[in-house]
């Protein structure tokens, strides 16, 4: 793979006085890339030596493989290609949501003034981030490593390719960090005070055991912009997050209670139809509630359960083995693609009803659904209240076909359960369900991605909540 070329060189005819709007990046069209394998050539064949005869390579032929050009658009030169530069996902078959730049190349009477070379690592950045990456990295000529640093660039590593010396330079993405702190940052210090009728060891669960009974309650509200938007859908996941949550906990559903707030008797029943419908698919009754009509639309459900032994969230030790077990059926949500995974709408009532007993056949030491702040998010979460560190094989996580790592590590994935484990369980799980260990706990906070090269980028530099542990 050759590194990146610099981005002045004084060779070549210098172009008089261009503005500095001169040149527009896009994605480039067929001619584009023609005339940006043609610049490749020129550059790195004739000007540096790197190759002999050509830099062609199997990366060209990826279909998955984005060009971006430098398009001139100044009068005396427009459409002209400027330079070049690649993103591509960086292991062949599945994309992990690794991708890497490669061959940027900027024309030699480019390369002073217009800084081609900055816009097009810029625009780079920018398209694997819109592709779903959650690491990108590339190699770069050793001379480069002033410019990527100043483009918020990080160095990792020194090496030689093709006789010159190169650093491997990492693109910080935060997409991970940046859903955590929008969701669950605050929850520390905004609970803090109400938190002290928490039962010990239950600090920030899913759900809470009852004192004196053998009962856990769980509630959860659904985002009102999403009530106005799809409110069937709404009512539906109102009860799907809630038995989830129990479901997490080792618990058996048996009751749902909710508190609706509509404008008009129209709409609430739109809700209630979805949340009927659930309630009937997994057989748990809706046995009161409250509703008020004439008020913006709120919706929030409370669900009741029973479990002798309710497994907390941070049961955990590090050492222990990291399992994710989900429901991989289904597909994007209409309108919520990237975000909301569908699993549930298209399964049976049995089969739905199955999904309660996963964590008892697992028999963790630990669990969490996977909630609003993504697999990795919950991961940490468990990690947080486990007081431990959590690294995760992105290569081993389970994910469906459909569905890009970085949106799936993301978003809310239906059916998904984060779990601790001392040694794998052998209690035989619903058949439509998929289970791996992918990753452990280690000392330390936060969340780590590792990827199959080894390289371990955090994904979550410190706590989720800031509860800290539960024990």
């Amino acid at each position: 793979m050759t590194g990146l070329v610099d981005e002045v060189v004084l060779t070549g005819a210098r172009r008089a006085a261009p503005s500095l709007d001169a040149f527009v990046v896009v994605r480039a069209g067929a001619r584009e890339v023609a005339a940006y394998h043609a610049l490749r050539r020129q550059v790195f064949v004739h000007e540096q030596g790197l190759f002999v005869g050509s830099d062609r390579d199997d990366v060209d032929d990826d279909p998955r493989t984005v060009v971006l050009v430098a398009v001139a658009t100044h009068p005396d030169a427009a459409g002209e290609v400027l330079g070049g530069v690649r993103l591509h996902p960086a292991t062949a078959g599945r994309d992990l949501g690794w991708w890497r730049g490669s061959r940027l190349a900027v024309a030699s009477d480019a390369r002073l003034l217009l800084g081609v070379g900055a816009a097009l690592v810029r625009a780079a950045c920018a398209a694997a981030e819109a592709a779903g990456a959650l690491r990108f990295d590339a190699t770069v000529q050793a001379q480069n490593e002033p410019l990527f640093r100043r483009l918020g660039w990080v160095p990792r590593e020194r090496t030689h390719r093709h006789g010159h010396p190169h650093v491997v330079v990492d693109w910080p993405i935060g997409r991970v960090q940046r859903l955590v702190d929008a969701t669950k940052a605050a929850l520390g210090g905004l609970l803090d005070e109400v938190s002290a009728g928490v039962p010990a060891g239950f600090l920030g669960d899913d759900g809470a055991p009852v004192p004196g009974s053998d009962l856990v309650a769980a509630c959860d509200a659904v985002l009102p912009s999403m009530v106005e938007r799809d409110p069937e859908w709404a009512g539906w996941c109102a009860v799907l997050v809630n038995l989830n949550d129990l479901s997490a906990m080792g618990a058996a559903p048996v009751a749902l209670l909710d508190s609706l707030g509509a404008r008009d008797a129209s709409f609430a029943r739109r809700v209630l139809r979805g949340l009927t419908d659930a309630g009937r698919a997994w057989g748990v009754p809706v046995v009161g509630g409250h509703t008020q009509l004439g008020v913006p639309a709120a919706l929030s459900v409370t669900a009741l359960g029973r479990t002798a032994r309710p497994v907390a969230g941070g049961g955990a030790d590090p050492g222990q083995t990291l399992r994710v077990t989900a429901d991989l059926g289904g597909g994007w949500r209409p309108g919520y693609t990237g975000s909301q995974w569908d699993s549930s709408s298209h399964r049976t009532g049995a089969q739905l009803r199955a999904l309660a007993g996963v964590v008892p056949a697992l028999r963790p030491t630990a669990a969490k659904d996977v909630s609003m702040s993504g697999l990795v998010g919950t991961t940490g979460m468990l990690a947080e209240a486990s007081g431990c560190r959590a690294v995760l094989d992105v290569a081993a996580v389970p994910a469906p076909e459909g569905a890009a790592y970085g949106d799936w590590l993301t978003c809310f994935p239906g059916f998904a359960m984060v779990t601790a484990e001392t040694a794998p369980a052998r209690a035989a799980l619903p058949p439509f369900v998929t289970s791996a260990a992918c990753g452990e706990l280690t000392s330390g906070a936060g969340v780590g991605l590792r990827w199959p090269d080894g390289v371990v980028t955090d994904a979550v530099t410190s706590t989720v909540t800031g509860m800290g542990s539960s024990r």
